[in-house]
């Protein structure tokens, strides 16, 4: 058995008091927790000082490594290479950043297009953690079935977003779908934000689903088996 968490709650207009928050949280998870906040939730988009975004996310991975002792973090931050700014998602586990992926379907109602640079499609991949195989997608990704296909065989998919509030039942059919079609759990934290949809949660492989908007961490305890017995039980060729 393992636990699966999902963060939810506000991003300020303060780094700091972000960071403080996010910082809590994660010491109120369980250890050996896989734990999963909101997109860019220290900094926010911060399209008018991006810099300063990318410094302070920075300075917090050596936070957030050390956190990670006994526990598995995810969440994205603002990175910059080249000159050029990246959505990039982060998995830290033992004092080690062990996965890193940015963004590669920006979102077209925002600014996203405008500030940041498209991931690499290679990046998106499945990759294994203490004999668990892990894979992620940002947000929008997740109405690309393409995306959805390239992962098949991931026993848990994590989803870090910042999905807004009209589009909140899309949201939903989306996680559920997506852990039904992959036959595995999805843990997706969403932003609390006054104009995001909340709805972040925990879905196995079954379709049962576990969202509280009321909450800012949700704790749900799985059995890994769960995946292997949908994958035997309805054998629709994704291999473990």
């Amino acid at each position: 058995m393992i636990n699966l968490v999902s963060l939810q709650f506000k991003t300020t207009n303060c780094f700091q008091t972000n960071l403080e928050k996010l910082i809590s949280l994660i010491k109120k998870a369980p250890k050996d927790s896989f734990i999963v906040a909101p997109e860019v939730c220290l900094t926010g988009f911060s399209y008018d000082n991006m810099d300063k975004a990318v410094e302070f996310s920075y300075k917090a991975i050596d936070i957030l490594k050390n956190l990670s002792k006994d526990k598995k973090i995810t969440l994205t931050m603002i990175s910059k290479k080249d000159n050029q700014f990246f959505n990039t998602i982060y998995f830290f586990h033992k004092n080690n950043i062990v996965h890193t992926q940015s963004k590669y379907k920006l979102f077209p109602l925002d600014l996203e297009k405008k500030y940041f640079t498209p991931g690499d499609w290679e990046d998106i991949k499945i990759f294994n953690i203490d004999g668990i195989k892990i894979a992620m997608l940002i947000c929008f990704e997740i109405r690309f079935t393409t995306l959805w296909e390239k992962l098949k065989g991931a026993q848990i998919l994590i989803i870090p977003a910042m999905w807004g509030k009209a589009r909140k039942e899309q949201l939903e059919i989306f996680l559920k779908a997506l852990a039904v079609t992959n036959q595995c759990f999805v843990c997706a934290s969403n932003s609390a934000n006054d104009d995001m949809a909340k709805s972040s949660g925990i879905i196995g492989p079954f379709g049962d689903s576990y969202f509280d908007d009321r909450k800012n961490i949700l704790i749900k305890q799985v059995d890994l088996k769960e995946v292997k017995k949908m994958r035997k039980y309805i054998d629709i060729g994704i291999k473990d």
